[in-house]
């Protein structure tokens, strides 16, 4: 069951004043600012919305059911992206597996999406645009980061953690085939009590991108014989 009015108000009240020493190397605090219906073609969901100390980009939760003080809860964190999100890109997996998340998510009990403003793995969507050129003449995805002088990831996760902390879920059984998702929120303290497999099939596109992401970046996925890697 979603927050009533009356949850809805108690929730913004107790978070209007919250000020922390933060998480992670910027040491980011997050404060719910907004939450409200968001019925879509996933399910039903109300939509939370997030301020921060760290930067101007605005994060927001999709949240099934009530998760505060729950154990448990099944969690999708995904990162944004304007190529595959809105613009249906087959050069990533980044749409399928945001509707396939939200799908699940829309289906369970309860169930959290964490959207986070992180384009291109946090290099932006100018510099990912320029990656992408990169990778038209031959380079891979994490190649392609180098030669533009950033890491093969540069997203930082404190603020998936600490949005988690405040939506008062108490351990999460997180969707993701990325170890480093896994590391960085246990880093900050977040419980996962299970992995949940998150992979959608390939197509000819991002084939290419899905394998680098297993030979390179450690991700779990099932592209090469069938068998989990």
């Amino acid at each position: 069951m979603a927050l009533t009015p009356l949850e809805i108000d108690e929730v913004l009240r107790s978070d209007h004043d919250h000020d922390c020493p933060g998480l992670g190397q910027d040491r980011v605090c997050v404060r719910i600012v907004a939450i409200a219906d968001l019925p879509s073609r996933f399910g039903q969901f109300q939509i939370v919305a997030f301020w921060n100390n760290r930067d101007d980009k605005e994060h927001v939760a999709m949240v099934h059911g009530d998760v505060r003080g729950r154990q448990e809860v099944p969690v999708r964190v995904h990162s944004e992206c304007l190529t595959g999100d809105a613009l249906g890109s087959l050069r990533c997996d980044c749409r399928d597996q945001l509707e396939a998340a939200l799908v699940a998510l829309g289906n369970m009990e309860c169930g959290v999406l964490l959207y986070l403003r992180q384009e291109g793995r946090g290099i932006g969507l100018l510099n990912k645009i320029r990656a992408y050129s990169l990778q038209d003449v031959g380079l891979d995805t994490v190649e392609a980061n180098l030669a533009l002088g950033f890491r093969d990831e540069e997203r930082d996760f404190a603020i998936a953690a600490h949005m988690i902390r405040s939506l008062d879920i108490r351990s999460i059984r997180l969707m993701t085939n990325n170890p480093y998702k896994i590391e960085q929120l246990k880093q900050y303290g977040i419980e996962i009590t299970e992995r949940l497999q998150h992979e959608l099939p390939p197509n000819p596109h991002n084939h290419a991108y899905l394998a680098t992401k297993l030979a390179k970046m450690g991700h779990t996925l099932n592209l090469l014989d069938g068998t989990e890697q």
